[in-house]
């Protein structure tokens, strides 16, 4: 979609070798499959956002180049990519004595709901939006992203310091498959449990069933999977029963996110009501034993 990509990077801290390592390259030097394959046998990669350094040089190209731009961040809730971004911004701002055109975008999303976002940002660029608008724009967009991701576990989630360690040992003892989604501040939220990947398929499909709305976008619905595309094209079926015609958009859950929620993760991404209206969202920080139970 010529757009460039700031890649975060993966390792595995305290493995002479790095062990499972390297760039979010959108699994060209990998596949899928030989990533969270090695997570199955055990590796447990952490991820790092880009340095400094490579935001400044890339702001520094722009300037050069005279050309706005608009970067979007992977959520400021779970990660710190927005900030650095922002700090770098600052300091080369400062450096060159001016203020540069270019605007940066805490999405409050990530992985497929973040490519979403994204993916109508560049049509908003193709039919001639200065940067300016684009910005705008996504300001309240991002709001009407609607998301919903199940996990096989929370282990690696509360691993990366993504889930509260109860919470995790909760639906572990309870062998559950959470289902969450992004809060408005862009952290992770729980809004239900459910006992086995196919009927957390079915409630990803009523999820869509309820929220999705067509009136601002033409339907589309990204399925995203990690390492698991035979589950991705029973909810795809699943869908298709809800809204004939429906266009679905497949996407891989890239190493980035992937470190942090395991193989096995699906999500059902589309464009819905306002979430600061409060429907159909809910929080991790503070569940009480009880309240993950139920």
């Amino acid at each position: 979609m010529d757009v460039r990509c700031l890649p975060f990077t993966y390792t595995e801290a305290g493995r002479p070798d790095g062990g499972l390592h390297g760039e979010d390259d959108l699994f060209q030097a990998r596949s899928a499959h030989e990533f969270y394959g090695a997570i199955r046998q055990g590796a447990a990669p952490m991820t790092s956002q880009p340095s400094q350094m490579v935001f400044e040089q890339t702001f520094r190209e722009l300037a050069d180049g005279g050309r706005p731009a608009v970067l979007f961040c992977i959520s400021s809730g779970i990660s710190g990519g927005y900030n650095g971004a922002v700090t770098a911004l600052e300091r080369v701002e400062e450096e060159l004595g001016r203020k540069l055109p270019i605007l940066v975008v805490d999405s409050l999303l990530a992985s497929t709901a973040f490519y979403l976002l994204l993916e109508q940002a560049v049509r908003l660029r193709d039919e001639g939006r200065e940067a300016q608008e684009v910005y705008d724009w996504a300001q309240d967009a991002r709001y009407h992203v609607r998301t919903i991701f199940m996990v096989d576990n929370l282990d690696t989630l509360h691993r990366g310091g993504r889930i509260p360690k109860t919470v995790a040992l909760v639906a572990g003892a309870l062998d559950a498959k959470p289902l969450l989604n992004f809060n408005l501040d862009g952290s992770l939220g729980i809004i239900g449990i459910t006992r086995g990947r196919r009927k957390g398929m079915r409630k990803l499909a009523e999820h869509y069933a309820q929220y999705h709305r067509d009136n601002q976008y033409a339907p589309t619905v990204c399925i995203g999977d990690a390492d698991c595309e035979a589950d991705r094209a029973r909810l795809a079926a699943l869908l298709e029963e809800v809204q004939p015609g429906v266009r679905v958009q497949p996407s891989t859950i890239g190493p980035t996110i992937g470190c942090h929620v395991g193989p096995g993760m699906l999500s059902c991404c589309f464009w819905g009501d306002d979430r600061r209206e409060g429907k159909g969202y809910g929080r991790v920080r503070g569940l009480r034993q009880g309240e993950a139970a139920r």
